[in-house]
């Protein structure tokens, strides 16, 4: 199936918006609720009927990926405001998912957690402490053990919590998810450098609402 730019867009928008969070938590202690449920409802998607549906449906997609969409123009047109420690964050999970693909083992591990995660919220919701902290012990278990080692860095306050370490970690697997789609829909290093324009014109009609479909 071919994909289209506008799909790459909201994948790379995930992981801008899931690495964005994981700053925010690691200097500030804390980050917008409502944008760290949509990266924690896009692992529980597994079987989306398209790109858009991962971060809850195209009409949807202004509101929920607002933090990713933002830092995606940001980062891609505003020399002066380019985040060098976000942007090794998004080329470290890049890299794991490169590495992830090889390791069928790891990839059913992750796939029987994340059904582990869906039963739990049932009866939990998908921000609960409980669903986050069986998200993060999967992370630890699984992707934790692949070379590089993501080093988040931030206030050793806020990184030394639990709950905050539990955030951080879901919130890189979540990362890692939009990594894994932003593949699927034929993303690769090369886009990143020769169609960064591309990117944050498709990035603006999302963010506009004129993005009429995929």
């Amino acid at each position: 199936m071919n994909h289209s730019l506008s799909e790459r867009t909201l994948a790379l928008a995930g992981i801008y918006q899931a690495c964005r969070l994981v700053s925010n938590i690691a200097c500030d202690g804390l980050a917008d609720l409502s944008a760290q449920e949509v990266c924690i409802r896009s692992l529980l998607v597994t079987n989306p009927a398209d790109t858009a549906a991962v971060y809850g449906g195209s009409n949807n997609i202004a509101d929920n990926l607002r933090i990713g969409l933002a830092t995606l123009v940001e980062q891609f047109s505003q020399a002066d405001k380019r985040d060098i420690e976000l942007t090794r964050y998004v080329i470290t999970i890049m890299t794991l998912e490169r590495k992830l693909m090889k390791q069928p083992a790891m990839l059913e591990a992750l796939s029987t957690g994340i059904d582990r995660a869906n039963a739990q919220t049932e009866h939990f919701s998908p921000s609960h402490e409980n669903v986050i902290a069986n998200l993060a012990d999967l992370y630890v278990n699984t992707i934790s053990t692949l070379p590089p080692r993501i080093i988040v860095k931030g206030e050793h306050g806020h990184l030394s919590n639990p709950a905050n370490a539990n955030r951080v970690r879901t919130l890189l697997l979540a990362a890692l998810r939009s990594a894994i789609l932003w593949r699927q829909c034929g993303g690769n290093r090369w886009q990143l450098l020769l169609q960064r324009k591309k990117f944050v014109a498709a990035a603006e009609q999302w963010r506009s609402g004129q993005q009429s479909g995929l």
